[in-house]
């Protein structure tokens, strides 16, 4: 169960979004590809680890068949042994003499190696200097070892006879007299170090005698360590039989080692080299390739110069490579697993795999004969990672510069906003929040793998689109506040500037000028990541670009609708309030607001993009047309058949297009078209009343979305209303039918 919650997670973080659903049939190839690189390898460690065992216990079984015959040998001997006893006359009295005779020759032989002992020590320390003046050739090397073997067998054998002796006060002196002898031996050890950690650069210097000489050396070495541990498992598993043979007592008892220093020298001339090129590739993680040249130069070198110098046995070249290998790996796996590896780096360990596998085919070596894998197999989730890195750094940075932007708007902060170079207002951080996309975008394409660059890709666009979002949820907050009755009006021209500044945002980035080459930010930002994924894909974004396109001219208009809302809302709300009242044939209240017009058009002019000031002269136009329609809801409100509320309604048009004609960029015979709307309005109060149904039909036709609650209103705004006039006109409404079309003025009127 916990296997499958695991899956299950795992799987979640895979498809975080709906769009992953698209990336399934990769993510189902490249985990095929996983599974068959895997059953490869386990297919080929399977067969060689059946090789292994198979050899091993045909080894065991040929072992244990001469060790039967070695036993059944060695019964013979004993029981000749014993049978010649009783055919010799007087035997045991030459026995006896025998054993004396022999064991007076082993004490003189002991005596004259011990009385020798330093003199040959001391000669054996002076060669090691002689060769310290001249480490690269060491010519007494083999003479050395073979005096040093000598002189520990000395040992050996002395202090066995002291420790079977059990005499203690003995073993100490023994022990003062051989002290020498270590200090001799860590000398040579240093030596033949020495020589192991720079057996490489032997081998290039062409110094093949001391490379020889150095194999034969660790060639004997691992020899005596055999010797010494099948003895130690005799004499373990066989200790009555063992001690009757005396040359089981002879020769070398300990172990040296020395084969497994020789091993663990190149290991750790492999790690400081490795060493040395983590500090370059720390500073420049390009030059990755460059900084590791001496792994492979070393391994040809092997290959080329030291095969042949070594024992056939020891397969120099495989074992120099599985060592090379399990460094290389381990020290990249070192850098993946450290918190403090950079993107970049990462990125270049992510390349180098690919690379790593081609260099070492070329030496010989497939794959399947490098193991483990690389980076265990993790390549895929590298990218993965090193791909949420970008993506949790962009959405990192985009939620700051939001978050910034936020606290700036919501304070009114004047010195967050500038103007550009065309003296336009704008938020300063827009140019930043573009030029971190932009340099993200170069960091996932330096990858040099698809994938990587549309995940970002994909990522950029989700955060271009929440962002649209949250502006507008933003703006809606902050504009209701100045809605409602009683609001404080304090902080309106801050607001108002950074509605200018935010629907200025919007246009720059989509602003394009084919003429002029010049472009706004997300044409340069898709003009910048074209190069850097397939066609394919590309072709897929345009529908993505357009869309976050549309959302920067929604969320600009949103922002000059809010802007002409809180005009209304504010400066002009006592004005339409007593619009279709008493005090409206007495007042000059549309003059009053075409004036405050006047004001904001002369106060925006110069901050505002030119095609914004436009939008914002139809809006105030549909804004000011809708208020005036539904002020016949406005408290008071009546139209007397006594009064001339034709002639006043058609001078408050007048006046409105007076104002909005004057400007030249304004598409005016399209607001007189949306205008007409009052000359319906004035029709439905001014028929009579069997010629209502047939005004309703003719408004309703021109605008088939007029609402019949607003009909209604207008209505009972008569003096004459009666209840017979909206049946009248709900009767015409069932009977006709109209084509429904674009919207029209007359949605907004409630």
């Amino acid at each position: 169960m916990a296997e499958i919650d695991t899956f299950t997670v795992k799987l979640a973080e895979l498809l975080r979004f709906p769009d992953d659903l698209d990336k399934i049939p990769a993510l189902k190839a490249e985990f095929t590809r996983k599974k068959a690189a895997v059953d490869s390898q386990l297919k080929a460690g399977l067969k060689e680890q059946l090789e292994v065992t198979q050899s091993g216990m045909g080894a065991i079984s040929e072992s244990q068949r001469i060790v039967t015959q070695i036993k059944e040998e060695m019964m013979k001997i004993d029981r000749l042994c014993a049978e010649s006893q009783n055919l010799i006359r007087d035997f045991p009295n030459i026995n006896e003499v025998s054993t004396i005779h022999r064991n007076i020759s082993l004490v003189q032989a002991m005596k004259e190696n011990i009385d020798t002992f330093h003199d040959r020590l001391q000669a054996v320390e002076m060669a090691l200097m002689e060769d310290e003046n001249d480490l690269e050739n060491q010519p007494q090397l083999l003479n050395i070892h073979y005096e040093l073997t000598k002189l520990r067998e000395i040992r050996d054998d002395a202090m066995d006879q002291i420790q079977q002796a059990q005499d203690d006060s003995l073993e100490a002196t023994l022990n003062d007299h051989f002290q020498k002898l270590d200090e001799v031996v860590d000398l040579f050890d240093e030596h033949i170090g020495l020589a192991c950690m720079n057996l490489i650069p032997l081998v290039v210097a062409d110094n093949k005698s001391m490379v020889v000489r150095l194999a034969l050396i660790i060639e004997a070495e691992e020899k005596n360590d055999l010797k010494v541990k099948a003895m130690q498992d005799a004499q373990k598993e066989h200790k009555a039989l063992a001690s009757k043979f005396k040359s089981m007592k002879t020769g070398p008892k300990h172990l040296h080692g020395y084969k497994e220093k020789f091993l663990a020298a190149i290991e750790l001339a492999a790690q400081q080299q490795f060493q040395t090129t983590e500090e370059k590739f720390m500073e420049n993680p390009d030059k990755l390739e460059k900084s590791l040249r001496w792994y492979f130069n070393n391994l040809q070198a092997v290959r080329q110069g030291m095969v042949g110098l070594m024992p056939k046995k020891w397969k120099i070249y495989r074992t120099y490579t599985t060592i090379y290998h399990k460094t290389m790996h381990d020290w990249l796996i070192k850098l993946v697993d450290d918190d403090n590896t950079s993107s970049l780096q990462m990125l270049a360990i992510i390349h180098w795999r690919e690379k790593y596998y081609e260099k070492m085919g070329r030496l010989g070596w497939s794959t399947a004969d490098l193991q483990p894998d690389l980076l265990d197999d993790r390549e895929a989730e590298l990218v993965r990672d090193w791909r949420q890195l970008i993506v949790d750094k962009v959405e990192e940075w985009m939620n700051r510069m939001y978050e910034t932007d936020r606290q700036n708007f919501l304070s009114r902060s004047e010195e967050a906003l500038e103007k550009d170079a065309q003296g336009y207002f704008r938020t300063k951080t827009l140019a930043d929040m573009w030029r971190m996309l932009r340099e993200q975008l170069i960091v996932a394409g330096d990858s040099g793998r698809a994938d990587v660059t549309e995940g970002v890709l994909d990522e950029m666009f989700r955060a271009l689109k929440r962002r649209q979002m949250s502006w507008t949820k933003l703006i809606t907050d902050e504009t209701e506040k100045y809605t409602r009755p009683g609001t404080d009006p304090e902080g309106l021209q801050s607001l108002q500037d950074w509605l200018i500044a935010l629907a200025n945002d919007q246009i720059a980035c989509i602003d394009d000028n084919d003429e002029i080459g010049q472009y706004g930010y997300l044409t340069k930002f898709k003009k910048d990541y074209q190069p850097l994924v397939p066609d394919q894909y590309f072709q897929n974004t345009a529908l993505e670009v357009q869309t976050i396109g549309d959302g920067y001219v929604d969320l600009s208009t949103f922002s000059i609708t809010s802007f002409a809302n809180i005009i209304f809302s504010i400066d002009l709300k006592g004005t339409i309030g007593d619009f279709f009242t008493t005090k409206w044939y007495n007042e000059y209240g549309m003059k009053r607001i075409t004036s405050t017009f006047e004001d904001y058009t002369a106060d925006y002019a110069e901050v505002i993009h030119r095609s914004l000031l436009d939008i914002l002269l139809e809006e105030l136009s549909d804004t000011l047309l809708v208020k005036y329609l539904q002020s016949v809801r406005n408290k008071g409100a009546k139209f007397r058949r006594s009064e001339p509320f034709a002639d006043k309604i058609a001078d408050d048009v007048r006046t409105a297009w007076a104002f909005f004609e004057k400007h030249p960029g304004v598409d005016f015979n399209s607001i007189k078209g949306k205008w007409r709307a009052v000359h319906h309005l004035v029709r439905l109060l001014e028929v009579e009343k069997a010629g209502i149904p047939v005004a309703y039909e003719t408004l309703k036709r021109e605008f088939w979305d007029v609402q019949l609650t607003w009909v209604e209103s207008v209505l009972r705004a008569r003096d004459d209303y009666e209840r017979s006039m909206l049946s009248g006109v709900k009767a015409q409404a069932a009977a006709i039918y109209v084509e429904r079309g674009p919207e029209t003025i007359m949605s907004k009127v409630k």
